[in-house]
Parts: structure tokens; C-alpha cells; sequence
């Protein structure tokens, strides 16, 4: 799976980002995943199947889904604040299966 998170400025994503790969190898998956921010997502999207946005630029979703053309969603505040991979892996197989 090829996810591209996208953040304010792709920093507090990054973080997220290690958790995520540490715990999808842990369950066995394999994961491409890449942070950027909005102002860098239109150069590199084509390269994912997925696009997850921090909660802090959800009002820019419509814009992404729409420029991507990529299943796109938000991460819930609390799933990203505490990095909780369980949900967020739910999430990303959601988005996964849209593709």
C-alpha cells in the first residue's frame, strides 16, 4: 500500500509516519508512506493509491480528493494526537479498498 499523508508542513506528520511503518511491519504489511505538505502533494501524488490528511488542513480534503483524484480522508484528531496505527490502519484499508 502507497499512502501519502499530508499535513500543515509535513513535520508533526513525519512522526506519525515512523509509528505507522513500525506497526504495519509488525502486522505483517507492506507500506510505502511518504509526509508532505499541502503545498508539496500535487508533485508527488501520483506515485500513492492513497491520500490521509492530518485533522489540522481537513478543510483542504474536497481540494485534494478533487485535484488527486485519490480516495482521500482525514484522520480523526485523536487517532493522529495519540498516533493510534490501529485506527488508522483500519482507516487506510478503507480508503484502500475505494481505490
Amino acid at each position: 500500500m502507497n499512502i501519502l499523508l499530508v499535513c500543515a508542513g509535513g513535520m508533526s506528520t513525519s512522526i506519525l509516519m515512523k509509528k505507522m511503518e513500525t506497526y504495519w511491519k509488525e502486522h505483517g504489511q507492506e507500506l510505502n508512506i511518504k509526509a508532505v505538505g499541502l503545498s508539496e502533494y500535487q508533485d508527488v501524488y501520483q506515485d500513492f493509491d492513497i491520500v490521509m490528511m492530518g485533522p489540522q488542513v481537513s478543510y483542504r480534503l474536497k481540494e485534494v480528493k478533487e485535484n488527486t483524484g485519490l480516495p482521500t480522508e482525514a484522520i480523526q484528531s485523536f487517532d493522529y494526537a495519540v498516533a493510534n496505527c490501529d485506527n488508522i490502519m483500519k482507516l487506510a484499508n478503507k480508503l484502500y479498498a475505494q481505490k
